[in-house]
């Protein structure tokens, strides 16, 4: 099942406030930009995460999840969890490389 586009702008407007926000529509579901960083890949209505080293003592009493099939593993992040977005999205957002320009 994908994601249906109010879920999508729920998940912008949450993250708005740490900076610019957008997304783009990949196979049915959806890739969230955080200042041009991809944070977020959405799936099914939940918001998938990588699982960074740096996140694991935060993280580890969180569900986790494939957001496609053949894909890594991933944290679900509970996007209602200010407290957690507070904490997560700035450490994931610096650890993250930026997308390698196409030629």
């Amino acid at each position: 099942m994908a994601c249906n586009i109010d879920y999508i702008e729920h998940l912008c407007n949450v993250l708005s406030s740490f900076g610019e926000v957008r997304y783009r529509k990949m196979m049915g579901d959806y890739v969230i930009y955080l200042n041009e960083k991809c944070i977020i890949t959405a799936c099914d209505n939940m918001a998938f995460i990588k699982q960074l080293p740096c996140l694991e003592g935060i993280m580890q009493n969180v569900e986790t999840g494939h957001p496609y099939e053949g894909a890594k593993e991933a944290y679900i992040l509970d996007t209602s969890d200010h407290i957690l977005l507070k904490k997560v999205i700035p450490i994931l957002w610096n650890n993250l490389p930026f997308p390698k320009k196409k030629k």
